[in-house]
């Protein structure tokens, strides 16, 4: 059976806090270590930017497009994130929004209307819009009726449909009557599938997953598993799969582990305070060093909303597979901390190099087949990974969690049997 993985969120060197190396080349290249066969273009509101699309890529008539350079293996998708900051219902509401066009016709349409309507686009490849979610809504549906709307990884507290600083508590709130067009959204680093079965009022909305990358290594740090051919399949096909949310088609999602993300927990970075919901709660919202309101995370606002318990599974739920990024691994396997090291990434370019790519690596090799290309150590982190054998330190307040795949007992065990 074919099978497609997209990662629909990223962003270009144009982007704040982006690395200079996203090109749409490099983009290329790293989606075909990764594993990715689709990818959004990111940004394509930023002039420079869409001209770089424009020249480095070439429509191929079915919503997708390739580098007029590749070797077809890697597909693109004209997807960008825009940031809405505007008052509703007496509060300041800011929402980021993953936007979905067919064709470059169309995306030129768009960035036209919004730049007449006095939007600086130049500033930001994730602009910031003085509109409505609902009003960019309405101006992409006018441009063409396939145009796609997901909300941005919709729990976080500052930026998201369902933030608690500035969101909402339904979809109904946000799009209003235009609500029907909304078939999706993102779950974000912080939350995964089962938070977000724990409200009905989203059985009927599928859930996507995607990187949100700021630079190469990390795409495909969240995707998506589609049944589908990416030769074979096309723009209106996969919106329509992702619709549907048939698990048969819509194979499952994968996942950070939710308590590595940046908002999963409560809390005030500033004071490095990490609280659970009923932490926050018995402190009343706010901070125990400093008395300052505490960044409500996702897990305590999924469980405000939420009308079930914990594990409770809906029928025909896309499942998925919560997974640690390669390079990590190796950092953890060699108790070595930055993933950025010259051992790190010399044991990872030896693993793809053997093993096709790092999700074939993560998801399909057995481990007798892992054993034969990589160091006992690292087979077994990939195998605690999988099993869910490790702990995660929660983030909160912008800071990531911290994954432990071996403990220091094991760690300091294998550095006294080197000497």
């Amino acid at each position: 059976m074919p099978q497609l993985i997209a990662d629909l969120h990223i962003h270009s060197k144009y982007s704040r806090a982006c690395s200079p190396e996203l090109s749409l080349s490099n983009i290329d290249k790293w989606c075909r270590i990764k594993g990715i066969d689709l990818v959004a273009t990111g940004d394509f509101t930023h002039p420079v930017w869409f001209k770089n699309i424009a020249d480095e890529l070439i429509e191929e008539g079915n919503g997708f497009l390739q580098l007029k350079k590749g070797d077809e293996t890697v597909k693109f998708i004209l997807g960008t994130e825009v940031s809405c900051i505007y008052s509703q219902g007496g509060q300041t509401r800011r929402v980021h929004l993953c936007l979905f066009f067919p064709d470059l016709i169309s995306v030129e349409k768009f960035n036209k209307k919004l730049t007449g309507a006095g939007k600086n686009l130049r500033s930001d490849g994730r602009p910031i819009l003085g509109m409505s979610a609902k009003q960019v809504l309405t101006i992409m549906k006018e441009i063409t009726p396939r145009a796609v709307m997901i909300p941005a990884h919709a729990w976080t507290p500052w930026f998201a449909v369902f933030g608690s600083k500035s969101g909402f508590d339904s979809l109904e709130e946000c799009f209003e009557e235009l609500t029907p067009e909304i078939f999706a959204i993102e779950t974000g680093l912080s939350s995964d599938p089962a938070m977000n079965w724990r409200l009905s009022a989203l059985d009927k909305i599928a859930l996507v997953s995607n990187s949100d990358a700021h630079s190469l290594p990390n795409l495909g740090r969240e995707a998506n598993v589609f049944a589908l051919d990416i030769q074979k399949t096309n723009y209106d096909e996969l919106m329509k799969t992702i619709k549907e949310k048939n698990p048969a088609k819509f194979l499952k999602t994968i996942e950070f582990y939710p308590e590595e993300g940046m908002y999963h927990f409560d809390g005030h970075r500033a004071c490095n305070s990490r609280l659970t919901p009923k932490e926050t709660k018995k402190n009343k919202g706010l901070c125990p060093v400093c008395k300052k309101e505490l960044t409500v995370g996702v897990l305590n606002r999924v469980e405000k909303l939420a009308d079930r318990e914990e594990g409770f599974i809906p029928p025909k739920a896309v499942p998925f597979v919560s997974l640690v990024e390669l390079d990590k691994i190796i950092g953890e396997a060699l108790d070595i901390k930055s993933r950025k090291s010259t051992a790190v990434q010399r044991e990872y370019q030896n693993l793809i190099k053997k093993g096709k790519n790092e999700f074939n690596i993560l998801l399909n090799l057995s481990y007798a087949e892992l054993s034969k290309i990589t160091l006992p150590e690292i087979a077994e982190g990939i195998r605690r990974v999988r099993e869910k054998e490790l702990k995660i330190e929660p983030g909160f307040d912008g800071q990531y969690g911290r994954v432990s795949i071996f403990s220091p007992k094991e760690k300091s065990d294998r550095q006294k049997s080197l000497f």
